[in-house]
């Protein structure tokens, strides 16, 4: 274990635990892939194993931001707004982009976490967390992203562990 700032995942208890340097901890309530662990490519399954994160994407957006391609649209999410889009997987507030650090397993060919642009992201509050329910991806409530995003760097350790 690091004594470093790192962040762990459960994908049996569906809490993203932030533990600080400072010896703090956080947890957050997440939704992770509905298609259970899982490394490969079109999975549609949450990789294990420890990452790091790449890159943080969104810092200065309301909350709400949607974004599309890692980009803000300018738009910002609300109920009315999803009406016109049904069935859309809204990524919102903050992206924290993951990268594998496991050759082989999560990092490089079929497995490449980066490649499978693998986030911790915000979701629609109305959206159930606390169960499986994404298609990879690890979402979180957006106030909840936003602390998180504020709390860590690119670089940060991530262990996703079942």
């Amino acid at each position: 274990m690091t004594n470093e700032t790192h962040i762990r995942v459960s994908l049996a208890s569906q809490v993203l635990a932030l533990h600080e340097a400072n010896g703090q901890r956080l947890v957050y309530p997440v939704s992770t892939a509905l298609n259970g662990a899982g490394e490969r490519i079109n999975s549609e399954c949450t990789p294990r194993g420890w990452h790091r994160v790449r890159c943080i994407i969104g810092q200065g957006c309301p909350a709400n931001a949607v974004f599309t391609g890692r980009r803000f649209t300018g738009e910002i999410y609300s109920g009315e707004f999803a009406l016109t889009q049904p069935g859309r997987d809204w990524i919102l507030s903050r992206i924290l982009w993951l990268s594998g650090s496991e050759p082989g397993f999560n990092r490089g060919g079929d497995c490449d976490t980066l490649r499978r642009y693998i986030y911790i992201h915000g979701t629609p509050d109305s959206e159930p967390v606390g169960v499986p329910l994404s298609h990879g991806c690890i979402r979180m409530r957006n106030r909840d992203v936003i602390d998180l995003a504020s709390r860590v760097t690119a670089g940060t350790p991530v262990l996703i562990e079942e």
